[in-house]
């Protein structure tokens, strides 16, 4: 299993945050299982830019975290489905913040990243 080289900074919550948070599609994640995309075939579908192992990988580090819950159905096929805890609902409206704050400065912002893309 892989181990961090440098140690984890835990002296404050904003570090804390970031830990939790570290990974491109987790934001995505936590927003695609609120908005009711709970099975594992559908957050694919749904982030398809990402790799399949790469949300798998993501989503198991959320669950570890206890923003997300994991359930097995013992059926054939084998049935998973995902669903926020309580701990991962109380990011919903930091995520919405966060997407506010992105639509107000679009207008900035979005030239700056479409110039370094063309650069």
């Amino acid at each position: 299993m892989y181990k961090k080289k440098l140690p984890v900074e835990l002296d404050c919550g904003l570090h804390l945050f970031m830990e939790v948070m570290n990974g491109k599609w987790k934001i995505s994640l936590i927003w695609s299982i609120h908005c009711g995309i709970r099975r594992p075939g559908e957050l694919h579908r749904k982030i398809s830019k990402a790799s399949r192992r790469l949300l798998d990988t993501q989503l198991n580090q959320l669950v570890s975290h206890g923003i997300v819950s994991k359930t097995s159905f013992d059926q054939k096929p084998l049935k998973v489905e995902y669903s926020l805890t309580p701990l991962g609902q109380t990011l919903i409206p930091i995520i919405e913040l966060t997407a506010h704050w992105g639509e107000a400065n679009r207008s900035v912002l979005e030239p700056l990243f479409l110039n370094e893309q063309y650069a």
